[in-house]
């Protein structure tokens, strides 16, 4: 399945680096959620990573919608976005709250 075949679907997400966890080697705090789809495979040979808007507290999983993709234009390494039931963001909102990663990439919001 393609990354951009999860959008308008619900998503279990596994979180290995919660909301306020600090990055292993690059050392920014994650001011959201972030994980990974189990049993899926993405472009970089790992997991589907994800990010989870709209928590505003450490969680270790978590079921939700996938709202958009985030397509790395230069690297092969989408990541969807997942919101709790009934929560929507604009591509400007969904881009100022991944930007303390996404900055370090070329890339577009997909719907």
């Amino acid at each position: 399945m393609e990354s951009k075949d999860y959008i308008g679907k619900r998503v279990n997400v596994m979180i290995d680096r919660p909301f306020g966890s600090k990055h292993p080697k690059h050392g920014f705090i994650y001011p959201v959620n972030y994980g990974y789809v189990p049993n899926t495979i993405s472009g970089d040979g790992e997991e589907l990573d994800c990010y989870v808007l709209g928590v505003f507290e450490p969680v270790e999983k978590f079921d939700g919608k996938c709202i958009a993709v985030i397509h790395r234009v230069d690297d092969n390494d989408d990541k969807l976005v997942i919101v709790p039931d009934g929560k929507q963001y604009s591509n400007d909102a969904i881009d100022a709250l991944i930007e303390f990663q996404e900055r370090f990439f070329k890339h577009t919001v997909i719907r």
